[in-house]
């Protein structure tokens, strides 16, 4: 209610603006073909997202210094921070980066974003802009209507500095009109009653605008025609970073906890930012003039020495914060924690994340593993009357499989409908809708379908399970010692493989289990496709009845089979060679 409420008085108070002040037209329609300009960059630098910006980003969190280089440079080279802040939350909700990592980043963005002013400053007010920029619309248009995505993306990012020119264009002649009749600079303040009230100022003017580089533009287009005094510009300049947080605050209320975290990074690192800027203001202001005059900037060039003092005070902060990087995670962890969800909701399969293929492959890869290593491991293991914690143990098979003659009661399809069903058929559907809507290529399109593929035999493994499970149970209570021991054998089969698939998985040395696991995997192969004299000499002795040996027979593929499945999703989640993401983060 108070959002419309505030809509509304907006749209009224520029009525009368414009009613009263004709010139006021001007200077509002800049802002807003500025606005749209920076839409429309977005946009275009979007279809980038999808190859190399999102192996830079990805690749550079490994260190603190290289998140917060490639932040800086990444946004400054696509004009928006708002873009790489989507992509790091895109990313840590995938696991593909660490907190600490996309903090860097967003550490990093808040340099980058000072590109704006310079571009500005030293270009977009020397240069007769608008001559340049209807060109750029021109071609930028051209290009916007080709089916090559690339193009269109090109397409936008040119009618998006076109318009953006454009709209500066219009804002400093709007400016220059509007001084004839009104002289802004008769209501400057000077000392920090002045800083308070303009930091106050820029606030507003940002929470309005929703954007710190919009405030910015019309900052410098102000000053460049002396309707600002360059003292209070200084504050409007802190008020805009500081408003910024406003923004990212009110856009992460309905966002997950990595958005959330990200976002009180954000709102602490413009808070601190903006206090000390507003506390060293006048210091700021001498460094700028001394700093100006090694890089030969005019003394009056006001509209350079505000981007250099927007650069400075971001830099600063970003000084300041680093050290108190990890003790920011920490607390963003605690106050922050991720709801608790429940066995049959995804953990990874966040839907931001359907915009990068990149982060599409790893989300889906990390649910196919937590749904490997948490539910169908669970459920073979006790469909086998078998702890977990036995398989992971050093103890031998042979004593486990004796030991283990109490029959867990384990209902394989209500544990299949519970812990596996929804979350298989989430994952096919989220790996469906990827392929669809993105456009992936050939090696990315093979990648997603292995992992269809390799969750679809999770669920078959699951169902041999079942027949097995119950075949067991009967052997258990049977008394005949040789059923018994038949599938004690094949329980001694399965609990082998599931050991040496979990030492591949977690043991760093894991070449010598990839080889144990393909040896297992030929085995099973070569016994499916002969029959097992074990059970031929126990039907000759008559030690079993017929329907025992039906079902030792039955049981006899199945348990081969299984053996070959759970190896090959193994390979395909966890093999190095055969791995579906390259070192990149690229499916292969």
């Amino acid at each position: 209610m108070l959002k419309k409420g505030f809509f509304y008085g907006l749209l009224i108070l520029l009525g009368l603006l414009f009613y009263f002040y004709r010139n006021f037209e001007t200077i509002s329609a800049g802002v807003a073909i500025l606005l749209f300009g920076m839409i429309m960059l977005e946009e275009g630098f979007r279809v980038f997202t999808k190859g190399p910006l999102q192996t830079i980003l990805q690749s550079a969190t490994n260190k603190l210094y290289k998140s917060v280089f490639t932040g800086a440079f990444v946004t400054a080279l696509i004009q928006s921070s708002s873009l790489v802040s989507v992509i790091t939350i895109s990313f840590i909700s995938a696991g593909l980066i660490s907190l600490t990592g996309g903090l860097g980043l967003i550490f990093g963005a808040n340099i980058g974003t000072t590109a704006t002013a310079w571009l500005v400053a030293g270009f977009g007010l020397k240069v007769k802009i608008s001559a340049l920029a209807l060109p750029m619309l021109v071609f930028g248009l051209i290009f916007s209507f080709q089916k090559k995505m690339t193009l269109k993306g090109i397409g936008n990012v040119l009618a998006g500095l076109g318009f953006f020119f454009l709209g500066i264009h219009y804002m400093k002649e709007g400016f220059d009109v509007f001084k004839e009749h009104i002289d802004l600079t008769q209501y400057a303040v000077t000392g920090f009653l002045g800083v308070f009230i303009y930091t106050g100022l820029g606030i507003v003017v940002t929470t309005i605008l929703q954007s710190s580089s919009a405030t910015l533009a019309l900052i410098l287009t102000a000053l460049s025609v002396g309707q600002i005094e360059y003292e209070n510009a200084l504050a409007l300049a802190i008020g805009a970073n500081v408003g910024t947080t406003i923004t990212a605050a009110l856009g992460a209320i309905s966002a997950n906890s990595a958005g959330k975290r990200l976002a009180m990074a954000h709102f602490i690192f413009n808070m601190v930012t903006g206090l000390v800027a507003i506390v060293f203001i006048f210091p700021l202001a001498n460094l700028v003039n001394t700093t100006s005059d090694v890089l030969h900037i005019a003394a009056t060039n006001y509209t350079l020495k505000l981007a250099l003092f927007h650069t400075i005070f971001n830099a600063i902060g970003v000084l300041l914060m680093v050290p108190f990087i990890r003790p920011l995670e920490r607390l963003l962890l605690r106050f922050f924690i991720e709801k608790e969800k429940d066995v049959h909701e995804p953990k990874y399969l966040n839907p931001a994340v359907l915009e990068f293929p990149g982060a599409v492959l790893s989300a889906l890869i990390n649910e196919s593993k937590y749904l490997y290593q948490n539910s169908v491991f669970e459920i073979v293991t006790h469909a086998l009357n078998i702890h977990r914690t036995d398989v992971k143990s050093d103890e031998k098979l042979k004593t486990i499989i004796e030991k283990s003659k109490t029959d867990f009661h384990t209902d394989v399809e209500d544990l299949y409908y519970t812990k596996v069903k929804s979350i298989y058929s989430q994952i096919i559907t989220y790996a469906t809708t990827a392929q669809s809507t993105l456009k992936l290529n050939n090696r990315q399109n093979r990648a997603i379908t292995d992992i269809k593929i390799a969750n679809r035999k999770m669920v078959e493994i699951i169902k041999d399970a079942r027949e097995l499970n119950k075949n067991i149970t009967i052997a258990l209570s049977a008394n005949n010692t040789h059923l018994t021991a038949a599938y004690d054998s094949y329980r001694k089969k399965l609990v082998k493989v599931l050991r040496v698939i979990y030492l591949f998985r977690k043991e760093e040395n894991s070449e010598v289990y990839e080889a144990k696991l393909k040896k297992l995997k030929a085995e099973a192969k070569s016994n499916m496709r002969q029959s097992s004299h074990s059970i031929d000499k126990l039907i000759r002795k008559n030690a079993i009845t017929p329907e025992m040996a039906s079902s030792l027979f039955n049981d006899y593929t199945n348990v081969n089979d299984m053996i070959k499945k759970l190896i090959e999703v193994a390979e395909l989640l966890y093999g190095k060679k055969d791995t579906l993401l390259d070192e990149n983060g690229n499916g292969k």
